[in-house]
């Protein structure tokens, strides 16, 4: 079995658009299976020698025959997003290691599953939601996706259209800055009305900025969801 930890070389496939400020990659396979929400580490190298280092979630399933995708965001200031924006072509070689991670959930796990995530933080759920639609279509599966405007929302069409055609998954999709949902956030109604849609959740996996992780991991186990049901995965400030 491939060593998650030993770093290797790997060529950018293919690059697409998928939001403004996030494009999707696609590069050579992993040398070994991963579990649907675990993530790998990316290093860049300069030509002195400089090194800078990243995880960037995967949003691909197990196996996909196109390759391993990571969706990359450009920020403010960041030196390996600001590379993968600007500088990176198809054809690139980047180094990288994984896949890692506790933040995962395969077909054998069974569900109800609730997920929620909160800007870039949808991608590892992504990663589920293609997971059971292509292994577990039995599994009852909710998304709550927390964004700030249409225009950002990863994958809309493709979430849209899976909520619309497969049975038992359902899409709740939360705009704070436009809309009628303008100023509202994640709240315990919005909690509860999903768990009365879903069922109470076997696994509930929580992934976006430190603070959004916080106040939903708190308002699942206000909502009587078992805190060891309950898995996280955070960013920033």
């Amino acid at each position: 079995m491939a060593d998650p930890f030993r770093w290797r070389s790997t060529t950018i496939r293919a690059i697409t658009p998928a939001t403004a400020r996030v494009k999707s990659f696609r590069f050579d396979a992993l040398d070994g299976p991963h579990r649907a929400g675990q993530h790998v580490d990316v290093r860049l190298t300069a030509p002195d020698g400089y090194q800078a280092q990243r995880s960037y979630s995967i949003a691909s399933v197990p196996g996909d025959p196109a390759g391993l995708e990571l969706m990359i965001e450009r920020l403010a200031d960041g030196e390996v997003s600001g590379f993968f924006d600007e500088v990176a072509e198809i054809g690139d070689a980047i180094e990288m290691r994984g896949p890692v991670g506790a933040f995962a959930w395969e077909a054998a796990d069974g569900g109800p599953v609730l997920l929620v995530g909160g800007g870039s933080g949808v991608v590892p759920l992504l990663a589920m939601v293609r997971e059971r639609a292509l292994r577990a279509p039995d599994v009852p599966m909710l998304l709550i996706y927390s964004a700030r405007r249409a225009a950002e929302v990863i994958a809309r069409g493709e979430l849209s259209a899976r909520s619309r055609d497969e049975t038992g998954f359902d899409l709740t999709l939360l705009l704070t800055r436009e809309g009628p949902t303008a100023g509202r956030r994640i709240d315990r109604v919005m909690i509860d009305t999903a768990i009365e849609c879903l069922g109470m959740p076997r696994h509930s996996f929580v992934c976006g900025g430190n603070a959004f992780v916080g106040t939903v991991a708190d308002l699942l186990v206000d909502a009587g969801v078992r805190p060891s049901a309950i898995r996280t995965e955070r960013f920033g400030g």
